[in-house]
């Protein structure tokens, strides 16, 4: 059986600038990944199915329109192949949360079948299957940092990022990105310009400070508990840096360190959030 991680998104920023004919908005986002993901195994099987485990399965439903099912449907197709896997799903990341998890699953969906089945298809195909599945899953198949424009399907290289940690915490609570969108009145931003590499963490932080979400305040009218996990996160020893990641309602705070990231999530256990701790995800390292 083979495994594939699927490591959670985060969006150190994002701005609106623009929005085009069909309705979809433009974006400029500065995406990275975390160390906290789910776990996507597959083995050789005669049909295609997907069986569901961990803390956050039963926010799910292994139905013929779960995003990874869909993502394999689709990579078998482009390649004229039967879809035929055993997939198994450890849910470990809350569900509609601003960190990824049903575009991360999808994501590693791609990956880790063209290793059971021993496909090699151009980038180019896989990126096309991952931009129709959805606007996040193109940078969750990179899975590295990356500078994410247009609909989320341009990807270009981040700035070169120091070692830091990062605390991830979510209320408890799912948000529909489409519903905060709606609810975003301001007007659009401008892209902003980036340094090619930060050299430390307090330089990085600064320069994200900036920056914005510009999702963060219609996110806030809809779920007033971001703005409370905001100020913890703020108020934290070490907080560098204290922002929500996609249209939330997950935050995130930026460490000097990994260590001082876990030991600011162990410091949340009298909240009841869901919270992990520790070091931005390299693919190929240690999570």
């Amino acid at each position: 059986m083979l495994t594939e991680f699927a490591p959670a998104k985060i969006n150190l920023t994002l701005h609106v600038v623009g929005r085009r004919p069909d309705g979809y908005h433009l974006l400029d986002s500065l995406v990275v990944f975390a160390g906290a993901g789910d776990r996507l195994q597959a083995e050789d099987a005669s049909a295609l199915s997907l069986t569901l485990a961990g803390p956050f399965a039963a926010g799910l439903a292994a139905e013929a329109d779960n995003l990874v099912l869909r993502a394999a449907r689709a990579l078998a197709k482009a390649l004229d192949r039967p879809a035929a896997a055993r997939l198994h799903l450890e849910k470990h990341l809350p569900v509609a949360s601003g960190i990824g998890g049903g575009s991360a699953d999808a994501a590693a969906a791609l990956r880790l079948l063209c290793r059971l089945w021993g496909e090699h298809p151009h980038p180019g195909i896989l990126q096309q299957i991952a931009a129709e599945l959805g606007a996040d899953v193109p940078v969750c198949l990179a899975c590295e940092p990356r500078r994410m424009t247009g609909v989320g399907e341009i990807l270009s290289p981040a700035p070169g990022l120091p070692e830091c940690g990062i605390l991830l915490v979510n209320p408890g609570l799912a948000l529909a990105t489409q519903a905060v969108f709606r609810a975003r009145a301001a007007p659009f931003s401008v892209a902003p310009s980036w340094p090619e590499a930060w050299p430390d963490v307090a330089s990085m932080a600064a320069a994200l400070a900036r920056g914005a979400n510009d999702l963060e305040l219609p996110a806030i009218a809809l779920c007033p508990a971001i703005a409370a996990v905001l100020r913890r996160l703020a108020g934290l020893p070490g907080s560098l840096l204290a922002r929500m990641s996609g249209s939330g309602a997950s935050c995130f705070a930026l460490f000097a360190t990994a260590d001082a990231a876990r030991d600011a999530a162990a410091g949340l256990d009298d909240t009841g959030w869901w919270r992990w701790g520790g070091p931005l995800y390299a693919r190929g390292g240690a999570t």
